[in-house]
């Protein structure tokens, strides 16, 4: 990823970030519209979890070029993931929902392109975490 890619993911980022309260909440709605058997795997307050989502999410934005900078998160999440159930083939329908998420936050600003740099950043990151994190696929 380009240092000009990178800046676009922080930048629409920071765009997301600007309504914390209802995106989170806009996440999770779009999550278990795609895949409403994931719900089992959450627990009933997603607020707290939400916003943890959304730092988390900023944090690796910030450092995603630095591989070594977030190893240990990559595990640590990864790792958090595998113990609550979660499997591989569920990235797929979180990475629909952040896209989701972030064309309605967005709107005409998430053009195509972007859609595809996120969608490239959510894999990289996506399968640091079910790499380190051990996560199985069934």
């Amino acid at each position: 990823m380009t240092d000009d890619e990178l800046k676009q993911l922080q930048d629409s980022y920071s765009r997301l970030r600007e309504d914390a309260a209802q995106t989170p909440a806009f996440f999770y709605d779009a999550l278990f519209r795609h895949a409403p058997e994931l719900r089992r795997l959450f627990r009933d307050d997603l607020e707290g979890q939400g916003m943890k989502f959304m730092t988390t999410l900023g944090v690796i934005l910030a450092k995603l070029k630095d591989e070594t900078a977030v190893a240990s998160q990559f595990q640590e999440l990864g790792r958090t993931h595998a113990s609550l159930g979660v499997l591989a083939p569920h990235f797929a329908p979180m990475e629909d929902a952040l896209i989701d998420t972030l064309h309605h936050a967005l709107g005409k600003e998430m053009t195509p392109e972007l859609e595809a740099l996120w969608r490239k950043a959510f894999k990289e990151i996506a399968g640091q975490m079910i790499r380190r994190g051990s996560i199985p696929n069934s």
